[in-house]
């Protein structure tokens, strides 16, 4: 039965310019992770496996992809009432303008989502990696009897002053809040965490921005036009005026919010025990199912690498890698510690044999590629050498971008033959 105390909010994002290039075409949540997959689809599916069926995603930049993509995939039953539908911003008699931040979008949206009947409101981000059981948070709220709950997790005291960091009592109702505290003052904030946390030194609860709100109290906050944000500014104000439970959860979870963490989390899946478990049937991470063949490998070396179907793979060596739907990777090439997204399309034998084509889809023959990451339908040319690491200082040209050592070429982009970065 699908639950129907619950609607699902999920929040696109702002322009994502942390996450650019890869949001230089495309919105955030709509971003291609995993070799097949798209972030959107990590919400969305934490919300089906909960039986959270009604879900709204709040978006404003470059939402077309994102669209195409979810009314592509998540399509339900016609006597249901289950829907994923995607909101961009608006203009409307009463809002002129964008988005502000978190709080504003869902406020700009309310008309949509109170032609639905509801008790709980779940606010999810469109840009974190996680599997969580979101009945146990619901279970855990409704047996509170709270009007706000917040998802905490542990974290040490490095990444603590980039959070909201918060206390609660031995009830787990929130009693204090802290937005990105200085370190100085992270000594107070210590919580209790389990023993395992102990041992990782995660001593601070952190807020991982997924909330629980009561519809009528969500209503009430959003009637405050001048509060835009729900991390700065609505959590901070409501702890004390209404009952705040913290939902601890100790399973992997990292917020995609830049090009190195986004890196990370990709080729981690390729560990032998990965933190993030594609593989637990009892948590699907549901996408577009494509009709795709199997993937053809010829004198390959593999070694802990994660490749999707429909691959095309002469190369001498992949490491640590994970290759995308479609790709193509040509004789001799050695491609190390990279995440290579794949191509919307094959181009046809035609095209081949004719050599219409100068620089094929895909990666060249004789080929070099180590920390970098590959964006949709990219031509690389064969003798071509791209090699991230700290030795390389951050720019950008029409092709490609270098962040903290890693190189992304951009969506679409031709490498010519040779080419060395």
């Amino acid at each position: 039965m699908i639950n129907n105390k619950v609607l699902a909010i999920i929040l696109g994002g702002g322009q994502g310019s942390r996450l650019h290039p890869l949001t230089e075409e495309r919105s955030k949540p709509a971003v291609p992770i995993a070799g097949k997959y798209r972030l959107v689809d990590i919400p969305i599916s934490n919300c089906i496996n909960a039986d959270i069926k009604r879900m709204f995603v709040l978006t404003q930049f470059n939402s077309a992809s994102l669209n195409r993509h979810i009314k592509d995939t998540y399509h339900f039953s016609f006597f249901s009432s289950a829907f994923v539908d995607v909101l961009a911003a608006e203009q409307t008699p009463g809002n002129k303008g964008w988005f502000q931040g978190t709080a504003d979008a869902v406020r700009q949206s309310m008309h949509h989502f109170l032609r639905h009947d509801f008790e709980y409101a779940l606010i999810l981000s469109g840009d974190q990696l996680y599997q969580m059981d979101y009945d146990k948070m619901i279970e855990a709220h409704e047996k509170s009897n709270a009007k706000i709950s917040i998802a905490t997790i542990p974290v040490n005291a490095k990444d603590a002053t980039s959070f909201g960091i918060l206390k609660a009592n031995d009830e787990n109702v929130i009693t204090s809040f802290i937005e990105k505290p200085d370190a100085s003052l992270l000594p107070d904030w210590t919580s209790e965490v389990s023993d395992e946390m102990k041992q990782e030194n995660r001593n601070y609860l952190a807020s991982m921005g997924i909330y629980i709100f009561n519809r009528d109290l969500l209503v009430e906050l959003m009637n405050n036009p001048s509060t835009i944000d729900f991390g700065k500014e609505i959590i901070p104000q409501s702890i004390h005026a209404h009952k705040t439970l913290s939902f601890q959860y100790e399973g992997y979870w990292t917020d995609i919010g830049n090009i190195d963490s986004f890196f990370e989390a990709n080729i981690g899946l390729t560990d032998d025990i990965p933190k993030f478990d594609l593989y637990d049937k009892t948590k699907r991470i549901y996408t577009h199912a494509r009709m795709l063949p199997t993937t053809k490998i010829a004198g390959t070396t593999l070694e802990k690498t994660v490749i999707a179907e429909g691959c095309l793979i002469a190369a001498s060596k992949i490491e640590q890698s994970v290759i995308g739907v479609r790709s193509r990777i040509g004789k001799d090439s050695v491609v190390t510690r990279t995440y290579v997204m794949g191509n919307d399309f094959y181009e046809t034998l035609l095209e081949i044999d004719k050599k219409k084509i100068d620089i094929l889809m895909g990666i060249g023959e004789r080929c070099t590629i180590k920390n970098a990451i590959l964006d949709k339908n990219c031509r690389i040319g064969d003798d071509v050498k791209i090699i991230g690491g700290d030795h390389l200082e951050d720019k950008e040209t029409d092709t490609y971008a270098i962040k903290e050592g890693i190189v992304v070429i951009k969506k679409g982009a031709t490498i010519p033959n040779g080419y060395v970065i």
